[in-house]
């Protein structure tokens, strides 16, 4: 069995920060891509970063130059810590990550249960 959760949601004035941890953990063989994404009420859950096992990054648009995802492949951990928050990034946070349980398996991604981040003033 594989666990993914995610900790650091909260609510932060606008132009604040947090920073967001996501830690994958049980029956993993191998971990290759990891990333956030969010969902706003009303609206289709959005790609905000990915990052791939070697460290390469991706970004969202409306994300980029405020926002930015790490990783601890020792730990099996993705980090989002983001920068000069907006109201419109208020969503629930939800982790992801693309592994293997097993020598020969396919590769699936597992998500977790959600992280809120409210801005607001």
């Amino acid at each position: 069995q594989v666990q993914v959760v995610e900790s650091g949601g909260g609510l932060v004035q606008p132009g604040g920060s947090l920073r967001l941890s996501c830690a994958a953990s049980g029956n993993i063989f191998s971990i290759y891509g990891m990333g956030w994404y969010r969902q706003a009420p009303g609206k289709q859950r959005e790609l905000v970063a990915t990052i791939t096992n070697g460290g390469s990054t991706n970004y969202a648009d409306s994300v980029k130059g405020r926002f930015t995802i790490s990783r601890d492949n020792a730990k099996n951990t993705v980090y989002l810590q983001m920068n000069s928050l907006k109201l419109e990034d208020t969503a629930v946070y939800y982790c992801n990550a693309n592994l293997r349980t097993g020598w020969g398996t396919n590769t699936q991604a597992y998500w977790g249960q959600g992280t809120q981040v409210t801005v607001s003033s």
